[in-house]
């Protein structure tokens, strides 16, 4: 007998807890992350804010990342069991069923996506599916697997803002293409650092997603700072394009000093406390170059 489970259903159900259970089954704060950069993408686009249509792509959108985060807990739910950063999360805990998590992933997937197709465009929607599919039929299998999981992972993390882009235009092009690289080069030092930070945690599940097989060496410690520099590369491109100007490029290269400063020091002494820096430098560095973005062409 699962007696944490039997303690956490005798203690009765409130409308407080079931929404935070959902929130904590949604995975609230990152889901809300994306919806953002999908936003910035979206403002990046127009001349005129369509606010139906902002409104949708934020619904829409943040049922697309619920969905895919609820059935990567679904998958995962016997190794959040073993990590003391996800042993509490609803499913694991018994206060959510795994019957009614299907539900919810299922139903959120197929409103989302059908809420970006419909009302936003068909090319937004099928962005919307493959992001889906790829988060939790692809990248999820994997992270067991090989620490080629980022890589891949990558791809669906780095569609948002350029799904934004498209679900205000209806078509891709360069610019689209740029946002999408920007956030498909920033997930590498994201996840090195969160995977630096709570390597532990994560070998209990069988999860070694650092880049070395050395785990927190000099090739991972490395390898941050190489994709931490490439990152700024790659978010300079818009300027180089004439997308934005200097304005935005003074961001630009402030965000990149926030981002490429700790993982400096990472690289120098491997320590857990410069890969947390890493980590939160890397939260806003992408909020920051988007608004730059956006603001210098407005």
């Amino acid at each position: 007998m699962d007696l944490t489970r039997e303690k956490d259903l005798s203690i009765p159900t409130t409308i407080s807890s079931k929404i935070a259970d959902y929130a904590a089954f949604f995975k609230l704060r990152l889901a809300s992350l994306v919806v953002f950069s999908a936003v910035l993408g979206y403002l990046i686009a127009v001349d005129q804010i369509i606010w139906p249509d902002l409104l949708w792509l934020c619904l829409g959108g943040f049922l697309v990342t619920g969905s895919s985060n609820g059935f990567n807990q679904i998958i995962e739910k016997e190794l959040d069991k073993l990590m003391d950063r996800t042993k509490v999360r609803p499913l694991v805990t018994g206060r959510m069923t795994k019957n009614e998590a299907w539900v919810i992933a299922f139903v959120s997937g197929i409103l989302g996506v059908t809420i970006i197709w419909l009302k936003l465009n068909p090319l937004s929607g099928i962005l919307a599916l493959i992001s889906l599919i790829l988060y939790v039929a692809v990248y999820t299998p994997l992270k067991q697997k090989t620490p080629w999981a980022v890589f891949v992972g990558a791809f669906p993390g780095a569609i948002p803002p350029m799904l934004g882009w498209v679900a205000a235009t209806g078509y891709f092009d360069l610019e689209a293409g740029l946002l999408f690289a920007l956030q498909f080069m920033w997930q590498f030092p994201h996840f090195w650092a969160i995977a630096w930070k709570a390597s532990e945690d994560y070998a209990k599940a069988g999860f070694y997603l650092l880049p070395s097989k050395g785990g927190k060496d000099f090739t991972s410690a490395f390898l941050i700072l190489l994709y931490s520099l490439f990152l700024l590369l790659v978010s300079i491109l818009p300027v180089a394009f004439g997308f934005t100007g200097s304005i935005a490029l003074i961001f630009i290269i402030v965000a990149g000093i926030i981002m490429i400063y700790p993982a400096i020091k990472l690289f120098k002494d491997k320590s857990d406390k410069w890969a947390t820096k890493v980590m939160f430098a890397s939260f806003i560095y992408v909020p920051i170059v988007l608004l730059a973005w956006y603001l210098d062409k407005i």
